[in-house]
């Protein structure tokens, strides 16, 4: 039997030794077993409550592959202490006829199993939950006496090694004075902003200051000098957090002049209520544009991504709608123009016309493709032939050593050998499975191409904004404004499961449309060269 072994220790202060134990205590049952043990899952400092772990979720996946035949654990609630995960993930593996063995616990078919197993991860869920709850009991204690409790203090605070207290720290505490008094004053955020980066101010880390910092700051009670704690709500069932949603205020420990206070209350109180209104305000003054290449426009002169913005301008008051870098309005560091959006969103569509979305260039991208696949077969093909050569030298290797041991000259150090060559022998066989599973023998000529593009050809052709804005990131890689010229790169997904493939597939297209291999290696690159011509002047700024 062929075996993945799972491993997993859940908090930053326990650390290596932890998953030796397991692999340890692991490899000796697979040892007296008899299973060789082929793939090792290992995930540190995570929390076996939620399944999102970066190599649990790898071996779910490859146990899909028919890589092992069995997954191997220390003890059950290293594998989940969710029931519901925890039935949910034993279910895909038996899917996959693959077994869960738990080293710890001796488990098998019987019904007396199946009821001790449900106990067993009750078990674990209580005792979880039990932990939980005794630390926040400790730190609710901490709390009262107004500790820090760890994480970084906020700007302006320092914390007393000795007795955990905060204190002020005066140089960052007029960073904070500054910001309430000219908030009050009728400063928005980003004159704020300017005003401290200008100044060579710096938050806690070093950084230049943010619009999306002010907020935090201005909404923070303990400049009041009142201690809080426990006010942002728990994990939901996605284990995820919102830091801006609050617990009820039963549930939170709010102790006034418990810390000392940078701000008066009723300085505080005077910004809360200016804050309130702020978000109260008309809802024509709130609307949202559309903004076509959100998340993919970015400025070629600094990297950072463009924004959208709209504002009114003139006699006329028209309405001028832009995307404009985000360190050029907030952090003054890049001088790059912002850029009109119905020009440069035009632009990227006619380009995607052009290169993509166009029955001329079918034929060309059909070839592309097939030739990108026909090398990517002729490598794996190499490759399979390099891991079958290591395999047949490996059997030999492994039908002396028996040939041996059977004329009676059996010795420890052959037994050793015999048992590592059988080892590598297994892992070269899973090695050989993955790169023969990523082989396809798809060929796709132009009518299927065009198939595949048709759900999207009208709305790029009539130039229908919000009929894109759902699909254009499968097409546009990334759009980057430079100076004095706009560069565009186009992919193109082609998800090889619907014509009966292993997978998805990208292929690498370089500059005038040549076959090559990309930094990603699985996608269409088209690297648009038609903007590069454009002055500074021939497109609106």
């Amino acid at each position: 039997m062929n075996a993945a072994v799972y491993a997993r220790y859940s908090s930053d202060n326990q650390n290596d030794q932890s998953i030796d134990a397991q692999l340890n205590a692991i490899h000796d049952y697979a040892n007296r077993n008899q299973i060789t043990v082929v793939k090792t899952y290992i995930d540190r400092a995570k929390s076996a409550t939620t399944d999102k772990r970066p190599e649990f979720q790898r071996m779910i996946s490859d146990c899909k592959m028919g890589l092992f035949d069995a997954v191997i654990v220390h003890k059950l609630d290293r594998f989940a202490r969710n029931r519901y995960d925890s039935a949910h993930y034993k279910y895909q593996i038996k899917k996959c006829g693959l077994k869960l063995i738990s080293v710890l616990e001796r488990l098998d078919d019987s019904p007396e199993s199946i009821m001790m197993e449900s106990v067993l991860e009750g078990m674990a869920e209580y005792y979880s939950r039990n932990l939980a709850r005794e630390v926040m009991k400790n730190m609710k204690e901490c709390a009262h006496k107004c500790r820090h409790l760890g994480g970084r203090p906020p700007i302006g605070y320092d914390v007393n090694p000795e007795t955990k207290q905060y204190e002020i720290n005066e140089y960052e505490a007029e960073i904070v004075k500054t910001i309430f008094a000219m908030y009050l004053n009728g400063d928005g955020y980003s004159r704020i902003v300017n005003c401290l980066n200008a100044q060579g101010y710096r938050t806690k880390i070093g950084r230049p200051f943010t619009v999306n910092s002010m907020h935090d700051i201005l909404s923070n009670e303990k400049y009041s000098g009142t201690y809080v704690f426990n006010r942002t709500t728990s994990k939901d069932a996605n284990n995820k957090r919102n830091n801006h949603r609050s617990k009820n205020e039963e549930d939170i420990i709010k102790i006034p002049g418990g810390m000392p206070a940078i701000i008066s209350e009723a300085e505080y109180q005077k910004v809360k209520d200016k804050m309130e209104q702020n978000r109260h305000r008309a809802g024509a003054y709130k609307a949202k544009e559309i903004y076509l290449l959100s998340g993919l426009i970015f400025c070629g002169e600094c990297g950072q991504a463009l924004v959208g913005n709209s504002r009114r301008a003139g006699r006329s008051k028209e309405l001028y709608v832009t995307y404009r870098c985000n360190n050029r309005y907030r952090t003054r560091t890049c001088d790059n123009k912002e850029i009109r959006r119905e020009y440069i969103e035009a632009y990227v569509l006619s380009q995607l016309e052009a290169k993509i979305f166009n029955e001329k260039r079918l034929p060309q991208l059909a070839k592309q493709f097939n030739k990108y696949m026909q090398q990517q077969n002729s490598d794996i093909t190499v490759k399979a032939g390099a891991l079958n050569g290591q395999i047949s030298r490996l059997n030999k290797e492994i039908a002396d050593i028996i040939r041996i041991v059977r004329q009676g000259c059996s010795s420890p150090s052959l037994v050793s050998e015999l048992e590592k060559a059988e080892k590598e022998k297994a892992g070269l066989e899973v090695q050989l499975k993955q790169i023969l599973n990523s082989q396809s023998t798809i060929h796709i000529d132009e009518q299927t191409l065009k198939n595949v593009l048709a759900n999207h050809w009208d709305a790029v052709i009539n130039r229908n904004i919000s009929e894109c804005k759902p699909f254009i990131d499968q097409y546009v890689e990334k759009v980057l404004v430079y100076g004095d010229y706009v560069k565009v790169v186009f992919h193109l997904y082609i998800d090889l499961v619907s014509f009966g493939g292993g997978g998805g597939s990208r292929t690498p297209v370089r500059k005038n449309d040549q076959p090559g291999v990309s930094e990603r290696s699985s996608c269409f690159e088209f690297r648009s060269a038609g903007a590069h011509e454009q002055a500074p002047s021939s497109y609106p700024r």
